[in-house]
């Protein structure tokens, strides 16, 4: 049982790192350091934790554990710099074969930190409109060392050079054909009216969604994790930075509407409640903000759910991919499905029910097809 102190201050750290503000530990009493890098670990925040150590004013960091913590920030900095590299290489030799693309999530939301190196990268997600797809799929797949099954031409990963390498078709989620209706609006206005923005990377313009689609996405895609078990920290600092850093030039109305239209206006509340009391996003640029205590409690039970299962469910018990047959494992991931949703109802009632049917529907294609 980890100690309320110990949670307190890694929150603090997280703030601190988050917003590069300083951060007194003082108060907090005896804290379990080697806990606070377990959980940054766990939630994959290990550069914001890193962050918010050198803002500390009040208290000395034991040493051995600030260097373990600046050991990992520089692993983390030389993937980063090795992924941007790759994606600026990928990137030109699709252009050169007449692919174009979008770079969703992952490295073009980590331009919105203040030290983008540390933020804990991932897959390398590209979207892409049907054509650019097929086309991208016979330039890949080539170069992989391996690949898995295309959903339903939609969905294809693959390892290139040792980065995982996923090409995205839509944007759709698998909780909610409502919410699918807006994400493939999205999709319509950022291929046809070509409303994106872009970054630089290593002297290659790389293109993303537009800010007020990806502010949308990047909350759509951290909310299917959340239904279907999975969600960390490090996907909802994306948000917040992303609202931050553009929120002198959103349009709110825009994203009031899709917000509305997909359904999901009493979860992004919610979540903003916790950004806004965990994470330290300052109300003002937080869209929809509700000081209301109904939302508070929402989000501590948001809180809880995300320290006991982790980033993409890193603290879960997943060994039943390797003990059982494929019906078998289908089976366990769907009981911990239904499981997941009967416990957030508590939070969100009305969709947690609202969302079953199609988690149901999308497990039984998904077995269907044997993916």
């Amino acid at each position: 049982m980890i100690k309320d102190n110990t949670i307190e201050a890694f929150f603090a750290l997280v703030r601190g790192g988050l917003w590069e503000t300083e951060v007194k530990l003082s108060s907090y009493g005896e804290i379990d350091y080697e806990t606070i890098l377990r959980i940054a670990q766990e939630q994959s925040v290990v550069g914001l934790v890193a962050a918010g150590l050198e803002h500390v004013i009040d208290v000395k960091i034991p040493q051995v554990l600030a260097l373990q913590f600046a050991g990992e920030s520089i692993q983390l900095e030389k993937r980063n710099t090795g992924m941007n590299f790759f994606i600026a290489d990928l990137v030109t030799k699709m252009r050169r074969a007449g692919i174009y693309t979008l770079l969703v999530k992952g490295q073009g939301v980590a331009q919105c930190y203040e030290r983008p190196l540390w933020r804990a990268c991932g897959d390398i997600d590209f979207f892409l409109s049907e054509d650019n797809y097929k086309k991208a799929k016979e330039l890949l797949l080539p170069m992989s060392s391996s690949s898995e099954k295309d959903l339903g031409g939609k969905h294809l990963e693959m390892i290139i050079d040792n980065w995982v390498v996923e090409l995205h078709g839509w944007l759709r989620c698998g909780i909610s054909s409502r919410m699918n209706k807006v994400l493939d609006d999205v999709k319509r206005q950022t291929i046809y009216e070509e409303i994106v923005r872009s970054w630089i990377n290593n002297g290659v313009q790389i293109f993303m969604l537009g800010k007020e689609n990806d502010a949308f996405y990047v909350f759509t895609h951290f909310l299917n994790h959340f239904y279907k078990g999975g969600i960390g920290l490090r996907q909802i600092c994306d948000w917040c930075r992303l609202l931050w850093t553009y929120k002198e030039t959103l349009n709110i109305k825009q994203i009031e509407k899709r917000v509305q239209d997909a359904g999901i206006m009493s979860e992004w509340i919610a979540f903003a409640s916790f950004a806004v009391d965990y994470l330290g996003m300052p109300c003002f640029a937080m869209p929809f903000y509700s000081s209301d205590i109904k939302w508070k409690k929402k989000a501590d039970r948001i809180c809880s759910f995300i320290l006991e299962v982790g980033n993409f469910g890193h603290n879960r018990d997943n060994s039943y991919y390797s003990k059982y047959p494929y019906l078998v494992r289908k089976f366990y991931s769907f009981g911990r499905r239904l499981s997941d949703l009967f416990r957030h109802a508590k939070i969100f009632p009305l969709d947690s029910f609202r969302f079953l049917p199609f988690v149901v529907f999308i497990g039984l294609k998904t077995v269907s097809r044997g993916d």
